[in-house]
């Protein structure tokens, strides 16, 4: 389970890195679903773990007094101003195959963290790329009452119910809609309209 899970953060990255490598300086300006940040923000933030040092993130913690969204978020903002385009797709091509896990999420929370940014950045967009089941499935197999709750989002009494795959969460009035809109959902995100 350990390989299928580490093909899948590769497979993932790598296909996010030929998306990107498409995309125009003016896509790359243009906003996400994260509240605040353009496309150029999300990736800076996904790379973060491959440029930066420990006593980086540790000092960006400390001045922002533990709190790691808000170190995180200066951290996007700054390296989004000071890195280009070429440099930030760089660092993830060359880190397709990165161990890297966010604390306490294992492999499964990188592959998380890929699909969920790569959505932020494609549904925005207005790119039709459907994330393969086989990640999906993974993906939404860690979902918990606690990720509802970290990201703010409002669902209860809602049941979610997978239209192309089979999964569901919650109780309540049914709420059924393709995978990946549930967990963007899921994730506190805000849907555009048609």
């Amino acid at each position: 389970m350990t390989e299928d899970i580490m093909a899948a953060v590769a497979a993932e990255r790598r296909d996010q890195a030929e998306l990107l490598s498409g995309l125009t300086e003016e896509q790359w300006d243009a906003p996400s679903l994260c509240e605040g940040w353009t496309v150029k923000h999300v990736i800076a933030h996904t790379t973060l773990p491959f440029r930066s040092s420990g006593a980086r993130v540790l000092l960006e913690m400390l001045k922002s007094g533990g709190r790691f969204n808000h170190a995180s978020n200066r951290m996007a903002r700054k390296d989004a101003e000071n890195l280009t385009t070429d440099e930030l797709l760089g660092a993830l091509k060359a880190n397709i195959d990165h161990p890297w896990t966010p604390p306490g999420g294992g492999l499964a929370g990188a592959l998380s963290h890929d699909v969920i940014h790569g959505l932020d950045i494609t549904v925005a967009l207005g790119i039709d790329r459907r994330v393969p089941a086989e990640r999906l499935g993974i993906v939404l197999g860690g979902v918990s009452q606690r990720h509802v709750k970290y990201f703010g989002a409002d669902l209860d009494g809602k049941r979610l119910e997978a239209t192309d795959l089979d999964w569901t969460f919650g109780e309540g009035e049914p709420l059924r809609r393709p995978a990946q809109e549930l967990l963007l959902l899921v994730c506190g995100r805000r849907l555009p309209v048609g």
